[in-house]
Formats: C-alpha cells, sequence, structure tokens
C-alpha cells in the first residue's frame, strides 16, 4: 500500500526556542563559568597560602613580621639535650636575641636580627606563633601583654657540635654529621664564621667581606669539586655496567693515563703499579679510574647521576645549592678524563656528598635529614613532633653492600683513609684532593664516611679548603668527631 500525504494536514514542526529560554541558558552557562573560575581563585589562594607561607612570613620585606613580634616574645630554641641555643634577653633596657653559644652553632642556628638565617628562619612562624592555653592568650591580647612564642628542640648534640668546631679549627670549610638510621642532623658547622650576637653591628664589614663570605653556610651552599671523593659516583656505574665482571679489571699504573691526545695524573705523580679495582679505590688512582670512566656508557652515568640528587634541589630546610654534573658528551677529552675523578666542572655541596654516604651505610635507603624533633608551647606541652622519614631508595641493598666494602678497604686495607683504622670502632669512607684555580697543586681536603660498617651509626663528612691531601687533614678531624661519638 502507498502512503498518499494528506495536503490538508499540518506539518508537525518543533517551534524555535523562545528569547526566554535562550536567555536562562546563556545565563546558566554564564553562572557556571564564574563559579569554576571562583573556585579556582579559590584553590589557588589556598595552595599559594599552604605553600608559600613560610617563604612569605620569613620574607625581610613582610611587615606582618614586625606586627608578629609586638605581640609574641620570640621563642627559645634548644639542643637535642636540652641547652638552649636562641633565647629572648635584655640588654639594659632593650630586649635583644641572644645566643649562649656564639659562633658555635652561627649557621645551624643563624640569627633573626638582619632579616633571618639558618634555623631562625626555618623555624621562623613557629617561633612568632604561641600556642599557650587560650585564656591566658586571650587574657594578655586584652591587656597588651606579649604571649610567649612556642620552643623548637633540635637535632643537634652540643658536644659533636663542639667537637667538630674544634677539630676544623683555623680552616676554611665545613663539617656535617647525620645518623644514617633516622637522617638527624647532629653536627653542622661552617666557616668562615660569625657571632650571630653581634652581626647587626658587624653586618656592613661582613657582607662587604667577599672572600670570607661569613653568611654563606658552606655545609648546603658550599659548591667544591669533589675530587676522587666521586669516584664513589664512577665505582657504582662500572659496578652496575658489569655486575658480573668488575671485580676482574685490572690495570698497571704508571702514574698517567692518556686518552685520545690527552693525558692525567696520579695525585703528586703517584705510580700505584698493577692493581684491581679495590686498589685502585683504595689508593685513589686517578689513571685506573679514568680508564674506568672511558668504558662507561656516558647517558647512562648522566641519569645515574641525575638519581643519586645532581643537578637537583637536595632534601633539606636549609638554603642550599644544586649541585651539577654538566658532562654531555665526549667531544672534550680532558674535560672528560677530569669529570670522571671529580675535577672539570662537576661541583658538589658537603651535604650531599653527605646524604650519598648516609644511604649507602643505610642498605641504599636515604633517610631525609631533619633538625627538629619537636615543638612544644612555652610551657612544654608538645604541639608537633617530627619522626625519621625514608626520602628515596638510591641504590639496590645489594649495590649498596658492595659499596660498603669498597669504602671499608679505603681504611683498613692501607688505603688513603687508613687513620681510622685499628680504633675501637670500625670506620669505612672515601678521601679526596680536590684541585681547584690556576695554581698546581691547590687543593681541596675531603673525607666522607660513616661508622660501625656492620651496623652503621653516623656519616660524617669533612672539606678543608686549600689544606692538600684528604686522608692527611679531613680523615684526622673525622676521627676527632668519631671518638668523641664513641
Amino acid at each position: 500500500m502507498i502512503n498518499i500525504p494528506n495536503p490538508f494536514r499540518r506539518s508537525e514542526q518543533k517551534e524555535p526556542p523562545s528569547r526566554r529560554t535562550i536567555f536562562n541558558r546563556e545565563l546558566s552557562f554564564t553562572v557556571i563559568f564564574i563559579v569554576v573560575i571562583f573556585a579556582g581563585m579559590l584553590f589557588n589562594l589556598t595552595a599559594y597560602v599552604v605553600a608559600r607561607a613560610p617563604e612569605e612570613i620569613n620574607s625581610a620585606y613582610n611587615p606582618r613580621q614586625k606586627k608578629l613580634e609586638e605581640r609574641i616574645i620570640r621563642g627559645k630554641i634548644f639542643s637535642a639535650d636540652g641547652e638552649a641555643l636562641a633565647l629572648q634577653a635584655m640588654d639594659g633596657d632593650k630586649e635583644v636575641r641572644y645566643y649562649p653559644e656564639h659562633e658555635l652553632f652561627a649557621h645551624a642556628i643563624g640569627f633573626s636580627t638582619r632579616g633571618t638565617l639558618g634555623l631562625e628562619k626555618v623555624a621562623n612562624i613557629s617561633l612568632l606563633t604561641s600556642n599557650a592555653p587560650v585564656k591566658e592568650k586571650l587574657e594578655k591580647e586584652m591587656n597588651g601583654v606579649r604571649n610567649y612564642g612556642d620552643y623548637i628542640y633540635t637535632t643537634f648534640d652540643t658536644s659533636l657540635q663542639k667537637v667538630a668546631y674544634e677539630a676544623l679549627g683555623i680552616y676554611r670549610g665545613a663539617v656535617i654529621v647525620t645518623e644514617v638510621k633516622t637522617g638527624k642532623i647532629l653536627a653542622m658547622v661552617s666557616k668562615p664564621d660569625f657571632d650571630p650576637n653581634t652581626i647587626a653591628e658587624e653586618w656592613e664589614k661582613e657582607t662587604a667581606d667577599t672572600d670570607r663570605s661569613v653568611l654563606v653556610n658552606r655545609v648546603t651552599q658550599g659548591l667544591y669539586p669533589p675530587g676522587s671523593t666521586f669516584k664513589i659516583f664512577t665505582l657504582l656505574e662500572y659496578i652496575r655496567e658489569n655486575p658480573e665482571t668488575y671485580e676482574d679489571y685490572q690495570f698497571n699504573c704508571t702514574g698517567s693515563y692518556s686518552y685520545e691526545g690527552e693525558s692525567i695524573g696520579c695525585y703528586h705523580g703517584s705510580v700505584h703499579g698493577k692493581e684491581g679495582i679495590h686498589k685502585a679505590f683504595e689508593k685513589s688512582c686517578n689513571s685506573a679510574f679514568a680508564d674506568i670512566g672511558v668504558s662507561l656508557d656516558l647517558k647512562k652515568l648522566i641519569a645515574a647521576n641525575d638519581r643519586l640528587l645532581f643537578n637537583e634541589e637536595l632534601p633539606t630546610d636549609y638554603a642550599s645549592k644544586s649541585s651539577s654534573f654538566v658532562l654531555k658528551n665526549k667531544e672534550d677529552p680532558q674535560e672528560y678524563l677530569q669529570s670522571m675523578i671529580g675535577q672539570g666542572k662537576t661541583l658538589i655541596t658537603p651535604m650531599h656528598l653527605n646524604l650519598i654516604t648516609a644511604a649507602i651505610a643505610n642498605d641504599g635507603v636515604l633517610m631525609k635529614p631533619y633538625e627538629i624533633t619537636k615543638k612544644t608551647n612555652y610551657q612544654g606541652n608538645v604541639i608537633e613532633s617530627y619522626e625519621p622519614e625514608e626520602y628515596a631508595r638510591l641504590m639496590t641493598k645489594e649495590e649498596a653492600g658492595i659499596m660498603k666494602e669498597f669504602m671499608r678497604g679505603v681504611v683498613e686495607n692501607d688505603g688513603t683513609g687508613r687513620k681510622l683504622s685499628g680504633l675501637e670502632y670500625t670506620a669505612a669512607g672515601k678521601t679526596g684532593s680536590a684541585e681547584y684555580g690556576t695554581i698546581t697543586g691547590n687543593s681541596h681536603a675531603w673525607f666522607t664516611g660513616f661508622s660501625n660498617v656492620d651496623d652503621p651509626d653516623i656519616a660524617v663528612t669533612v672539606i678543608v679548603e686549600g689544606a692538600g691531601s684528604g686522608g692527611d687533614y679531613a680523615v684526622p678531624m673525622a676521627k676527632r668527631i668519631f671518638d668523641a661519638y664513641y
């Protein structure tokens, strides 16, 4: 059957939407758009306040600091054993920030007189916040009386700090001591230093002296060529690329090594003769490690060093610099050879080297370094406490175990760290003599290592600027710290 359309029937058509409907739809879209934008702005503002609050409140340009100081008596800072390291005191009729240990904790604790530095900066908000009982706070605020700021208890061991400070003596340089299994910073020394009690009066003189740079915390901000301590990184990559055969490595050291028309020499022209990989590491043979470096896959080495904290921000609350490994190719043979033994353009901070050392000691796991154990109100009630926190696994347990034995050999097998052998405790480590400047022979003395090798306790890293051999200068300083700890 054929359907014939009825010419008299009106066709069914949808009526066009009214102007009112169109207006309502557009209004709904506009409202939703505004709500989304507002929500995004609120989210960004909240995120900014949470993430940037410490930085903003610590800014010397933030007038709110002065307002807080008018309402809050800045809190005290204590060592791990309860000794006051920073507190408010009266100098005649003037209130001042007083540091009982003067220069001893100059960079670790810092100051709060010309801006803030050190822990005074890290904990600035807490020190200017009062968690006193609510009733007491309200009564004081109503009567125009200042409340007591919160107290900060640190990980710093005063006696160990004194030993580290005295060990460095008149030399410029840095010392850091950390607890391997927790990440606690037990001691932090940087020289040249200053007295935080008088820094305000000495400000112009000290800031004008760019040679001494006393405000620079050399532990976290000092960038130095790592010298032979970098052989830790070169060795680890060689082991990873040759897991089954690395112990078969043999080399005949004649005092120098040539590659692509360029040569590199061992420290003070030493000739080590026939040696395997263990002896090369123990004697810190530049020639052997240049040879090892030439055999490495550069792309893998670059990637490995990035994972080992080069070219990235360190996990520390203190102001810090990023270590740099910038080698990209083998086009410059001399630069390549130098880089394999920690010279050239490679730079590292003592903090970074200490973290790598601690990770090796801790079966490859790096604990986040920290310096505050708890925050209390002025009555001693705990407001917040801090526990050890795993930062990252930097190497496998097996790799860390192998590296431990290599570093143990530096001490026990008549290596460059032998001054730490035969003691009531065991030790392992790596020395370095890092050349710098244009005068041949000028070198910084390095040592980085840990104690009680089979069940490690502390990691100690020492750099002595311009001193010479790490074995002659840095190792004895580390020994004084290990001795004091035990």
